[in-house]
């Protein structure tokens, strides 16, 4: 049981890298490959400010800082210097594969007895449950958060420079601007979880990022599955949908694992899980027509 509740947690962390993800491909229609370097940058950062001392507080708004810098950077490559968005996403990426290493200072960051989010208030005795109800109370707040941002007249303006650029930049609204702000705003949610995720495993390692985008991507493929099966309109429970979508992805890796499927094999089963969910809408349209 513990098992398939440390995959519930591990999904939970992973609720800000669903959100990033959705924010930028499915609202921008950008491939955001950024998401692999700020999420390990919110993760070394984490594990270097709290072995230095600082407050968990601090800790956390350097960590969204940081990782909404990284996505305007990719924003302002994209925009300003036309740069095609996958391109841009790879370059800050790259780049930040040695920023985190100076950050750090080395590959690994141990973070053993060291204060943690999941361990500043005692909700019950158990820390597994403990931690999941610290973990539903955040994702929680960012989900309203988040969900109360694009029904803004703000949020508005930015799914629409998604769905239709040429007629919002009509209407006097600066596209570039909302690309970056909302390419900021996705990778503050990445290095969110990556400040969450160091404090759930214990440790911050400068690999933890590699093909981490894919996990994003399988999630919110679940999740829009889910929406438009259940044909909701509502932008607060789509975004509570993408969320279950985080979690049921990590529950399924969990149940292959638990059949014994070679954990080396993991980030194959990975792959191949989210083809499978890739290519499930197309199946079964083809099985209707046959």
């Amino acid at each position: 049981m513990d098992f398939y509740l440390a995959a519930l947690l591990q999904g939970m962390c992973f609720a800000g890298i669903a959100l990033g993800i959705y924010i930028s491909m499915k609202i921008f229609n950008i491939p955001d490959i950024t998401t692999d370097g700020s999420y390990t940058l919110g993760g070394m950062l984490t594990g270097v400010m709290i072995t230095h001392g600082n407050s968990l507080y601090i800790t956390l708004i350097i960590v969204l800082l940081a990782g909404a810098l990284a996505g305007a950077v990719t924003g302002f490559i994209h925009t300003k210097l036309k740069i095609n968005a996958l391109l841009a996403g790879i370059l800050v990426m790259t780049a930040l594969y040695s920023v985190n290493l100076s950050v750090a200072g080395r590959s690994n960051l141990p973070l053993v007895n060291m204060p943690s989010v999941f361990n500043v208030v005692n909700l019950t005795i158990d820390p597994n449950l403990n931690a999941l109800g610290i973990l539903t109370i955040v994702v929680l707040v960012i989900t309203g958060f988040i969900g109360y941002i694009l029904k803004t007249d703000f949020g508005i303006a930015m799914r629409a420079t998604g769905n239709s650029e040429t007629m919002i930049r009509a209407l006097g609204v600066d596209t570039d601007r909302m690309k970056i702000i909302g390419l900021a705003l996705a990778n503050a949610l990445t290095a969110l979880s990556g400040f969450l995720i160091t404090q759930q495993q214990g440790f911050a390692d400068i690999s933890m990022g590699i093909g981490i985008v894919i996990i994003g991507l399988g999630s919110v493929i679940i999740g829009e599955s889910l929406i438009n099966w259940f044909k909701i309109t509502s932008v607060l429970c789509s975004l509570l949908l993408i969320l279950l979508g985080a979690i049921v992805f990590q529950l399924v890796l969990a149940i292959t694992l638990a059949l014994g499927v070679d954990a080396n094999l993991l980030k194959l089963v990975t792959a191949v899980l989210v083809l499978v969910i890739v290519s499930l809408p197309r199946l079964l349209l083809i099985k209707r027509y046959d």
